[in-house]
């Protein structure tokens, strides 16, 4: 067997290892529930419960907008699982979806100082989820839906929008949106091509890509210019096989029925899809200066070092720590919660979300710390090729 390979699945059982360590020890799991108030003495008790928890609960009923002053409602989170869809992992439940919920709730924390409780539900009915989740608006400021398999996840969060007065956010389809939106506009800006002009080819369809389409069409992106590919091929007009109504809207009149087909002249590549799919001899084919955003995880449509040795004058991103340009939604999800809290909203509009999108783009602009440089390993780290996002 070949040496390289085996040193690969040595470090994959490595970091497997590590992981069930880092999960199990010193306490199963990653997240706990911490008092914030003192707790020392029978007077903090009486307080904190009966019979003192009745004044709050009385000015409650007079002004339920006072729950935001006496209850942590107003930073704190819901991260919300069926495990229909869970990262690259697939259908594989609500119980083996909580380690990544409660990682979600570890980052919601660290970047934004939320609070989550993560809750995983058995349901895969999607009214029957939405009633649930609906359900506990009372007990959360917000609603971060996560890994809910599409197309169910579209119907899911606009009914939940309709239904809810808190902000509801699907972050697969709307966190990926955003830094992708980012990463296109500071990525065509440094190769100086306008976004009306531009084509794009898209492997995926799935709740991410289409988000990301739809937002990209929505920052200026002439929809007749973008096309999509899945498992079943192009999305052509006049197509049935694995088609839906949200798919339906990026069918294009073409006789191309495969990436490779479809991919010549491309000036944009958004990957959401598998690993390999790219191919050095499509990449060959693309427009001069093409932007590549492979973000399959955790093997990228094309790794870095195969698209470049095709081609010296590609940018491209992937969403993977270990290269630059990481497409990575840490960078929107918890700063987009902290200001819809602190700022009281009852939905996440696009507005919002473009103006996210404006500033993540922009934030790469800025004059970089020795910290930020460190961590990517470069000095003098300044926007270009290779640092298209902020880390």
């Amino acid at each position: 067997m070949d040496s390289s390979i085996d040193k690969k699945e040595e470090l994959r059982q490595q970091l497997r290892a590590a992981a069930l360590e880092y999960h199990q020890f010193p306490s199963p799991g990653k997240i706990a529930v911490t008092p914030t108030k003192s707790v020392l003495n029978q007077r903090d008790l009486a307080l904190a419960y009966s019979p003192g928890v009745a004044a709050p609960c009385e000015e409650i009923v007079k002004d339920p907008a006072s729950a935001y002053k006496y209850t942590a409602r107003g930073n704190l989170v819901a991260v919300i699982s069926n495990g229909t869809a869970v990262l690259g992992l697939g259908n594989i439940g609500p119980l083996a979806s909580k380690p990544v919920m409660e990682g979600k709730g570890v980052l919601f924390k660290k970047f934004a100082g939320i609070d989550v409780f993560d809750i995983e539900v058995n349901e895969n009915d999607p009214d029957k989820l939405i009633d649930v989740i609906a359900a506990l608006e009372p007990t959360f400021g917000g609603v971060n839906l996560e890994d809910i398999k599409a197309p169910e996840c579209f119907y899911i969060e606009r009914k939940l929008r309709e239904r809810m007065k808190i902000p509801v956010f699907h972050d697969d389809q709307h966190g990926t949106a955003i830094i992708v939106g980012a990463a296109i506009l500071n990525g065509l800006k440094v190769v100086g091509k306008d976004l009306k002009k531009c084509k794009m080819v898209v492997s995926g369809a799935g709740a991410a890509a289409l988000a990301c389409l739809d937002l990209a069409v929505d920052l200026g992106f002439p929809i007749e210019n973008i096309y999509v590919t899945d498992l079943a091929g192009v999305v052509y007009k006049g197509r049935t096989e694995l088609m839906d109504p949200d798919k339906e809207r990026f069918a294009q009149e073409t006789s191309h029925r495969t990436l490779s087909e479809i991919i010549p002249d491309a000036d944009i590549f958004l990957g959401l899809s598998a690993g390999g799919v790219l191919k050095p001899e499509m990449v060959a084919k693309m427009a001069p200066n093409p932007l590549i955003l492979a973000l399959a995880n955790p093997n990228p449509e094309i790794l870095p070092e195969d698209a470049k040795a095709v081609r010296s004058d590609i940018i491209i991103a992937t969403g993977r720590s270990d290269y630059p340009n990481q497409v990575n939604n840490v960078l929107c999800f918890p700063y987009m919660f902290r200001g819809a809290l602190d700022c009281g909203a009852t939905t996440i509009t696009r507005e919002m979300e473009i103006a996210v999108v404006h500033a993540i783009a922009d934030l790469a602009h800025a004059e970089q710390s020795d910290i930020v440089a460190s961590a990517y390993g470069i000095s003098n780290l300044s926007f270009g090729p290779e640092y298209l996002i902020p880390m």
